[in-house]
């Protein structure tokens, strides 16, 4: 062979592994930490929320016999306080899919409420709220967040602070109840959405419907965007199209209703799985379940108008999905979507232009009901994960720090 062959085959395949060497790296997998849990006897229903300072609260229903207690604790260097009791009953009204909420403006106040039974159907109870003003060592006496009187279903409660109030929005059965309330999906008259705001010392103001047609049991959520509070929450269609919908506080007043994606989803009963929001100035990021065309999907959708307009979704999910939703935003642009897979609970980041990274396996869990609603926040680099282990009965805990 010739000499000038041989050097140039020798060129190639130096040339060859140099690009070879260039290609990037395998993207890194997050590195889950588990935590010590301070819920772990008979203990379910968590809930995670992060204040404006970066503090993170976990809110839990504990079981003892016949008696239920509302507790919290704060989570800071992976380590969580002394669980403090927020309100105890017998009489409460505990479920899989409608858990408490807990919230702090982050100046000492702090909103909370649980459901209360208010007759014997399985579905009649009603939304008791308190209020703290000096971070959650003592707290007001209950208070109805629905004050309708109606033996109906209220709950699925969203809450977050807007200016010096909080803006609570929930699911309000008072026009259903000539219906059987046995069951979640005989009403002769429609769920409704309703919203209010609560000042710190715990006074309801400035409440209204939001929406007068609704799914019957699917979780809200509320954001707050630079213009204002935005509601996102399943809405229900005459002929029984059950997508995403969203209302928005606006300088003129709260918008009407609008679809955010038509995904064209028509089911005869609630699917029990409502999406999850989250904004920064006025980027949103929406996050939710669906099932039309008998696929379970996962899609997040992003808006840089404050929920006026959005962008086409983004399929979030790699095989079929159960749902059971979350998302936090981790900047204006990215957010991290969790979701479940029959009994794996898994997380991505997914962009707005409609990039995504690897999904990862936040954490084994079970499909059943009792395993509850995964739960996520964002605290500075850290992400924390909540969820209810149906075997142990306890809550689990794990972090991760967010890789840029």
């Amino acid at each position: 062979m010739d000499k000038k062959y041989i050097v140039l085959i020798g060129i190639l395949v130096i040339l060859s592994g140099c690009v070879a060497d260039e290609k990037p790296s395998p993207q890194k997998r997050p590195q889950i930490v588990t935590l010590k849990s301070p819920a772990i006897d008979s203990c379910g229903e968590p809930f995670l929320y992060t204040d404006k300072n970066g503090s993170v609260y976990m809110s839990w229903i504990e079981k003892n016999n016949d008696n239920y207690t509302l507790k919290f604790s704060m989570i800071k260097n992976d380590s969580s306080s002394t669980p403090v009791t927020i309100a105890s009953g017998r009489n409460w009204f505990v479920n899989w899919a409608d858990y408490p909420v807990i919230c702090s403006g982050g100046n000492d106040d702090m909103f909370a409420c649980y459901l209360e039974k208010s007759d014997s159907g399985a579905y009649t109870y009603d939304i008791k709220y308190v209020t703290s003003l000096n971070g959650g060592r003592s707290w007001t006496n209950p208070k109805f967040l629905n004050e309708d009187g109606r033996k109906a279903e209220h709950g699925f409660v969203s809450v977050l602070p807007y200016k010096n109030r909080y803006f609570v929005s929930w699911l309000d059965g008072r026009n259903t109840v000539d219906g059987d309330s046995s069951s979640h999906h005989a009403h002769h008259g429609q769920m409704t959405l309703r919203g209010a705001f609560i000042t710190t010392d715990g006074q309801k103001q400035d409440e209204c419907e939001l929406d007068n047609r609704v799914c019957d049991c699917c979780q809200t959520t509320v954001a707050i965007t630079a213009a204002g509070p935005v509601v996102v929450y399943r809405d229900r269609s005459e002929d029984e199209t059950r997508d995403m919908g969203i209302v928005r506080l606006t300088s003129s007043g709260w918008t009407k209703p609008v679809i955010i994606h038509a995904d064209k989803w028509k089911i005869e009963g609630c699917p029990v799985n409502g999406p999850r929001a989250e904004a920064i100035g006025n980027n949103l990021g929406v996050a939710w379940f669906t099932a039309a065309h008998d696929s379970g999907s996962v899609k997040a959708a992003f808006s840089d108008d404050g929920g006026g307009t959005f962008m086409p979704p983004v399929q979030v999910n790699d095989l079929s999905a159960t749902g059971r939703v979350d998302l936090v935003m981790l900047d204006p642009h990215t957010a991290m979507v969790s979701w479940m897979e029959g009994s794996v609970i898994k997380a991505r980041k997914i962009k707005s232009d409609g990039s995504a990274d690897a999904s990862f396996v936040v954490a084994e869990s079970s499909a059943a009901r009792s395993s509850g609603f995964p739960q996520m926040t964002k605290a500075g680099k850290q992400l924390y994960f909540a969820w209810t282990d149906s075997k142990t009965k306890s809550v689990r805990l794990a972090s991760l720090v967010i890789e840029e």
